[in-house]
Parts: structure tokens; C-alpha cells; sequence
């Protein structure tokens, strides 16, 4: 079975998880500058399955769209036109930089560390995402 690859999209610098070959669970991958992402993903697709590329959806608390989501769409379809055998999808990510703090305070963390600018927040996060969507993704199959 091929892996999921998940994005939390940032204007400097993105945060990548994978699952298991099982897509089972959601594992941090790396923090890459944002300027080379298109170019990581695609040597990452390159060498190892991935069926499905999912991207966080960044959604106010009332539901809309937020300020980021223009620059997200950009990449979100450049990324389809490079790699047009890979389903790319869009999940919800609201919450997901809080959730991926209190895991990391939860983790004992300190505040030197959570505000490293080494990008392990927004790799968390995009593990959330990931999870987030396969654990909705069996709700909906009825598992």
C-alpha cells in the first residue's frame, strides 16, 4: 500500500508527516523551506509510494477561508500539475498549531524549544492534519 504524505503549508517554512506503508499512523517526516517544497515533494514521490498528498485547509473559527488560503490554492495546483498521478486533497487544519504546542508542552517541551524556529511545531502539526484525515477518513467508511 502506498503512503499518504500530508503538508501544513507555511509562507517560509512547511511541515511534512507521513504514514506507515499500512496508512495506519501519522508520523512527523521534516520542516522544509518553503521555497523548495514543490522540488523536496517531487524527489520524495520520486523514491517512495505516495498515493495521496494531503494539504491542511486553513479555515476560521467561523468556517471561511483564511487570509492564507490564496497562496495555499497556488501551490496546491502547481502541485498537481507535477505530479499528476498523485491525488492531492485538501483537509480542514484549524487548531492543528495549538493542538501540536499543547502536545509538545504535554511532551515536556520547553519554550526554548517550542519556539525554535527549527520548524518541529509545523511538522507536529502536519502529523495532526495527517491523522486528522485518516481517522476521518475510517469514520466515513464505517470503521
Amino acid at each position: 500500500m502506498a503512503r499518504i504524505l500530508a503538508v501544513d503549508y507555511g509562507r517560509k517554512r512547511t511541515g511534512l508527516a507521513v504514514t506507515d506503508p499500512l496508512q495506519i499512523i501519522a508520523g512527523g517526516l521534516t520542516t522544509v523551506d518553503t521555497s523548495r517544497l514543490i522540488s523536496f515533494i517531487k524527489d520524495y514521490v520520486a523514491v517512495n509510494d505516495v498515493e495521496t498528498i494531503v494539504v491542511g485547509l486553513p479555515r476560521t473559527v467561523k468556517g471561511e477561508y483564511s487570509d492564507s488560503f490564496a497562496g495555499i490554492s497556488l501551490f496546491v495546483e502547481r502541485l498537481k500539475g507535477e505530479l499528476p498521478g498523485v491525488e492531492v486533497v485538501y483537509h480542514d487544519e484549524r487548531f492543528t498549531t495549538k493542538m501540536a504546542m499543547q502536545s509538545m508542552i504535554a511532551a515536556g517541551a520547553t519554550r526554548r524549544q517550542r519556539n525554535n524556529k527549527s520548524g518541529v511545531v509545523d511538522m507536529v502539526s502536519a502529523a495532526i492534519i495527517l491523522q486528522s484525515f485518516l481517522d476521518s477518513r475510517a469514520m466515513r467508511a464505517g470503521q
